[in-house]
């Protein structure tokens, strides 16, 4: 399936963000919400920036990205994080408020990610590695042919 332009904001820094030492291990996370009805994309959206301006204050993120496919249905949205640790990430999932936004949206949408260990050689190249499994290039870990 071909996918459209990929938009993404500026990398946002964490309070971890360092600077990271070159061949520091980080964790990545992707996620990929798709909403069920493209007018919902906004709203998914708009509850990813009110997150992402906690990030500077969030234990362990290193950085961010939101993003969102920019075509016709505009129905994908989600986040390219990077975490000092796991324990960090699962600790940013629990959090009450990214807990009633995955409520709330549950029901409107599909949901998938990723997460990986990975040596930190700049943004750059986390970034592209993101890219290249949001776009189709590579394949989500699980996913059969």
């Amino acid at each position: 399936m071909p996918h459209n332009t990929l938009w993404s904001t500026a990398w946002q820094a964490g309070p971890a963000a360092g600077p990271p030492g070159r061949g520091t291990d980080v964790v990545v996370s992707v996620t990929e919400f798709v909403t069920h009805r493209p007018w919902t994309t906004l709203s998914v959206g708009a509850a990813g920036v009110r997150l992402r301006r906690t990030w500077p204050r969030t234990p362990g993120a290193v950085g961010m990205w939101l993003w969102a496919e920019i075509g016709p249905r505009m129905n994908r949205t989600g986040s390219i994080t990077v975490w000092t640790a796991r324990e960090h990430l699962l600790g940013f999932v629990a959090r009450p408020d990214h807990r009633r936004i995955v409520d709330a949206y549950r029901d409107r949408g599909t949901l998938r990610s990723a997460t990986w260990d990975a040596r930190f050689t700049g943004r750059g190249a986390l970034h592209a590695s993101a890219r290249r499994l949001l776009t189709g290039a590579d394949p989500w870990p699980g996913a059969t042919s």
